[in-house]
C-alpha cells in the first residue's frame, strides 16, 4: 500500500497516529495515513511563519515560477492523481479527471493577476496609492467533495499574493492533496506550502493559533460558526465558504424538454455533492407534471456505483456519515412527498445512492428546509411566482439560486429579487476562476475567486505622500 506522508516545512513527515481512508464505493481500505500531532501542527505553523519572512519578499516573478511548477506537476500526474481522487472521494473517472484539470485552470489563472500598486490620488500636493501587502500563515481548511480543487484555489491565491501556507486535509478524502505536497516538495522554499492530516481533531488548535493570520475554509455553516468563535480573539481574517441550499425557479414559459435536461444534471453533478448545486427546484404549477416525469426519467436511467467503473455516471456519497444524513432526509420525505425515481437503497457495501426525486413536497421536509448535500432533488409546485420567490428566499443560507425561463427580461426581473451571492439564468453551477464567488446571508464571510479573492488574502495599506 502506497505511504503517503504530510508535506511539513519541505520534508515529507510520517507520524506513529495514523488512521485509514475508506473507498466509499465498497468500503475497502485505500489507504492509511500519517495524522498531525499538535507538535506536528506547530511545527507546520512555525515553519511557515519562518518562511514568510523571504517569501513576502520575493517578487510576482519568482512566485510565478513557483506556481507554474504545481501547475506542470498537475499536468503531469493528471491521470495518477485522477485514479487517487475517485479511490477517496468515490466520484467517477471522468469526473476526477476534470477536477485534476479545474485544479490547474484555477492555479493558472493567479499567474494572470497582479497586485500593482493603485494611485487613488494625484495633484500638486499629494500623492495617494494603494498598496496590497500579504497577511502572514494562512490556514486553508479543505473539504471532501472536490478535495484536490479546493486545497489549489486555496493555496494559489494564497502563495502568489506572497504569504505562506498550512493546508489542513478532510480527513476521508486527504490523499490527493498529500500526493500533491510529494510532487511539489522541491518546487517551494521549505515551509512556504505545508500539508498536514488530522483525524477531525486539529481544526480548533489551527484555527485558534496566535500565529495564522487568515483562515480559509470550505466546509459546513456550523463548522464555520465554529471557526468564527475560534477566530475572534485574534482577529483573523476569514474566508467562509459554507453551505448551500440553493433554489432555481423554473416559470411556466419553459421549454420543457430543453430545461428538464439542464435541470436534472446541476442538481445531480457529483451525486448532489456540490455546494451550489441545486438543492430546492420550484416548478410552476401548469408544467409541474412534464417537468417532474421528465427528471424523474432522467434520475432513473442514470447509472450509480464504483467511480472506476466507466458504466456509471454516479459515484456513491461520500462517507458513511453523509450516506446516513441523506438516508434520514429520505426517510422524512417518504412521509412528506411522492418518490418518482429512486429511494431504494439496499445493504451491499459501499455508498451507493440512487439518484431520487421526490413530488408533491414542501417546506417543512427536511429535503426542503435543509441542505441535504447527496442526490436528494424535492420539486415543489407553487402558483403564484411572488409566493415562489418568497419561499426560496426563506432560507438562512444565500450561497446561489436560478431562474429558468424563455423570456430573459423576465427572467432578469425574477433574478435581481432572489437573496443569492449569484443568481443564474437558465443555468446554474457555472463558474470559474475569474468569476467572484460571493456567498449571502449564512452562506459564508468573504468573496473566493477572481481579483476580489485574490485580495482576500492581502491586508491593504495606503501611503498619502506629501509634496510640499
Amino acid at each position: 500500500m502506497y505511504q503517503y506522508k504530510m508535506l511539513i516545512d519541505g520534508e515529507l513527515v510520517d507520524s506513529q497516529k495514523r488512521i485509514d481512508v475508506v473507498n466509499p464505493a465498497d468500503e475497502s481500505i485505500a489507504a492509511n495515513i500519517p495524522v498531525a500531532t499538535e507538535d506536528d501542527l506547530n511545527k507546520a505553523v512555525e515553519s511557515a511563519k519562518v518562511a514568510f519572512n523571504d517569501w513576502k519578499r520575493t517578487s510576482l516573478a519568482e512566485r510565478r515560477a513557483c506556481l507554474s511548477k504545481l501547475i506542470e506537476a498537475l499536468d503531469a500526474n493528471s491521470e495518477a492523481l485522477a485514479q487517487i481522487l475517485t479511490q477517496e472521494q468515490g466520484k467517477t473517472l471522468a469526473d476526477a479527471r476534470d477536477e485534476v484539470m479545474y485544479a490547474g485552470a484555477f492555479a493558472g489563472y493567479y499567474l494572470t493577476v497582479d497586485l500593482e500598486p493603485e494611485v487613488l490620488l494625484e495633484d500638486d500636493e499629494q500623492r495617494v496609492e494603494i498598496h496590497r501587502r500579504p497577511l502572514g500563515v494562512v490556514a486553508g481548511i479543505t473539504t471532501w467533495n472536490f478535495p484536490l480543487l479546493i486545497a489549489v484555489y486555496k493555496i494559489a491565491p494564497a502563495i502568489i499574493s506572497g504569504n505562506t501556507i498550512v493546508v489542513k486535509v478532510a480527513p476521508s478524502t486527504p490523499l490527493a492533496t498529500m500526493k500533491l505536497g510529494e510532487l511539489i516538495q522541491n518546487s517551494f522554499p521549505k515551509g512556504v506550502i505545508n500539508i498536514i492530516a488530522d483525524d477531525n481533531d486539529m481544526g480548533p488548535l489551527l484555527t485558534s493559533h496566535p500565529d495564522i493570520q487568515k483562515v480559509s475554509f470550505t466546509g459546513s455553516t456550523a463548522t464555520g460558526r465554529k471557526i468564527m468563535a475560534s477566530a475572534a480573539p485574534t482577529l483573523k481574517r476569514l474566508t467562509l465558504e459554507l453551505g448551500g441550499n440553493d433554489a432555481a425557479i423554473v416559470l411556466d414559459d419553459v421549454d420543457v424538454d430543453k430545461a428538464a435536461e439542464g435541470l436534472f444534471g446541476v442538481s445531480f453533478m457529483n451525486s448532489g455533492q456540490v455546494c451550489i448545486c441545486l438543492k430546492r427546484m420550484y416548478v410552476h404549477e401548469s408544467i409541474y407534471d412534464d417537468v417532474c416525469d421528465r427528471i424523474a426519467t432522467l434520475a432513473s436511467n442514470a447509472n450509480v456505483g464504483n467511480g472506476m467503473d466507466d458504466n456509471n455516471q454516479f459515484g456513491p456519497i461520500q462517507n458513511k456519515a453523509q450516506y446516513l444524513k441523506v438516508l434520514d432526509f429520505l426517510a422524512d420525505a417518504k412521509t412528506k412527498g411522492t418518490v418518482i425515481a429512486g429511494g431504494e437503497v439496499d445493504d451491499s457495501p459501499g455508498f451507493n445512492f440512487p439518484l431520487t426525486v421526490v413530488r408533491d413536497i414542501s417546506e417543512g421536509a427536511k429535503m426542503v428546509d435543509e441542505e441535504a448535500f447527496g442526490p436528494i432533488l424535492p420539486v415543489i409546485k407553487y402558483t403564484d411566482l411572488d409566493d415562489a420567490i418568497r419561499r426560496a428566499n426563506a432560507s438562512e443560507q444565500g450561497l446561489g439560486a436560478s431562474v429558468w425561463s424563455s423570456d430573459l427580461e423576465r427572467a432578469q426581473v425574477v433574478a435581481h429579487q432572489l437573496e443569492a451571492g449569484t443568481v443564474w439564468i437558465n443555468k446554474h453551477l457555472d463558474f470559474g476562476p475569474h468569476i467572484p464567488f460571493p456567498p449571502a446571508k449564512q452562506s459564508g464571510v468573504g468573496v473566493e475567486w477572481g481579483k476580489e479573492g485574490l485580495l482576500e488574502f492581502t491586508a491593504m495599506q495606503v501611503v498619502n505622500i506629501s509634496k510640499v
